[in-house]
């Protein structure tokens, strides 16, 4: 059974970091791509940054460019985010996501089969 349990999230001031997890059972990494996507309130689910399973190539949306650094660790069958100079629009709940077929548009969370339960993130001013 495919699952992903997304951890790290919290409460912190802006200008702080945090580091989000995402920990894979039931598949292997290295056949999977996969995304880090948010839900602010009253807002539609938008794409954070992805990495591919074919050469790791990675994708930041441009809100989080310089900012937030995705990372895969094999080994550990985890996926990381990275969040640093965190602002209050990060305000949100962060999902990971999974596929394993060829993705076309590596933001789109419509191209992800699997999601976590997702991790809140609040960036308080």
């Amino acid at each position: 059974q495919v699952q992903s349990v997304e951890s790290g999230g919290g409460l912190v001031q802006a200008g702080a970091s945090l580091r989000l997890s995402c920990a894979a059972s039931g598949f292997t990494l290295d056949y999977y791509t996969i995304g880090w996507f948010r839900q602010a309130p009253g807002k539609e689910r938008e794409g954070v940054s992805t990495i591919s399973s074919s050469d790791g190539s990675t994708y930041y949306a441009d809100s989080v460019k310089g900012r937030f650094t995705i990372s895969r660790d094999n080994a550990k069958n985890t996926v990381y985010l990275q969040m640093n100079s965190l602002k209050p629009e990060d305000t949100a709940v962060y999902y990971c996501a999974q596929t394993s077929t060829v993705v076309a548009s590596y933001l789109s969370p419509y191209e992800y089969d699997y999601w976590g339960q997702g991790t809140q993130v609040t960036v308080s001013s």
